[in-house]
C-alpha cells in the first residue's frame, strides 16, 4: 500500500515537473524542471527495485547530462523575444502530437504491463542482480538496438559539432599554423622607447 501511494506521488511530481519544463519561458528553468523529472524518476525506478537505473539515471544524466544543458543555455546569447515569437502558430501540432503519443503510451502500459501494475514489483531471490540481468538482456538479446543507439549517436555529437563550428563574426580562434611556426626568436619582441617624465 505504502509503495502504491509513494509511486502515486512520484508520478505526480513527474507530470507536473515535465509539464512546467515544457512551458517554461526561461530555459535555465526549464532545465532545472527537467533535473526535477531525472530525479523523480530515479526515485520510480527505485520502487520497482531497479537499483542500478536509478543511480545511472541520477549520475549521468543529472550529474553530467545537465549540468552540460545549464552551461550550454547560460553561455548561449539567445534573444528569447525571437525565439518565442512563431511559437504559438505550431502551438495545435505540438497538442495534436501529444495527446497521440501520451494516447499511445497509456494503451501500450494498459494492455501490456496492466497485470503487473496491479500485483506490483515482483519480489526477487536474495542473491538475485539486477545489473547482471540488464547487462545480459541488453548485450544478448538487444546487441543490434544498443549498437544502432551507438552510432545514433555519434550521429548527433558530429552533427552538433559541425552546427557549432560555423564562422561567426568576432569569434576568436586558434591559428595552429601559425603556432607551429613560431620561432625562438619571434616570442619575445624587445622595444626601446624614451623614457616619458610625469
Amino acid at each position: 500500500m505504502l509503495v502504491q501511494i509513494l509511486f502515486y506521488a512520484f508520478a505526480t511530481v513527474l507530470v507536473l515537473s515535465a509539464l512546467g519544463m515544457i512551458f517554461a519561458r526561461n530555459p535555465v528553468h526549464s532545465a532545472m524542471a527537467l533535473v526535477l523529472c531525472f530525479v523523480t524518476s530515479a526515485a520510480i525506478w527505485l520502487l520497482s527495485g531497479a537499483e542500478f537505473l536509478a543511480v545511472v539515471l541520477v549520475l549521468v544524466y543529472v550529474g553530467a547530462v545537465m549540468v552540460l544543458f545549464l552551461f550550454v543555455v547560460m553561455m548561449l546569447d539567445i534573444n528569447f523575444e525571437e525565439l518565442h515569437s512563431g511559437l504559438t502558430r505550431f502551438s495545435w501540432l505540438g497538442i495534436i502530437t501529444g495527446g497521440v503519443v501520451i494516447f499511445e503510451i497509456v494503451g501500450v502500459a494498459v494492455a501490456r504491463l496492466g497485470p503487473m501494475i496491479h500485483q506490483g514489483p515482483v519480489s526477487e531471490p536474495a542473491g538475485y542482480s539486477n545489473t547482471a540481468e540488464l547487462g545480459e538482456v541488453l548485450y544478448s538479446r538487444y546487441a543490434y538496438p544498443f549498437e544502432l543507439a551507438a552510432v545514433l549517436l555519434l550521429v548527433a555529437i558530429v552533427a552538433a559539432i559541425a552546427l557549432t563550428m560555423r564562422k561567426r563574426q568576432g569569434l576568436k580562434v586558434q591559428d595552429v599554423n601559425k603556432q607551429v611556426a613560431a620561432r625562438a626568436a619571434d616570442r619575445v619582441r624587445i622595444v626601446k622607447m624614451e623614457a616619458e617624465k610625469r
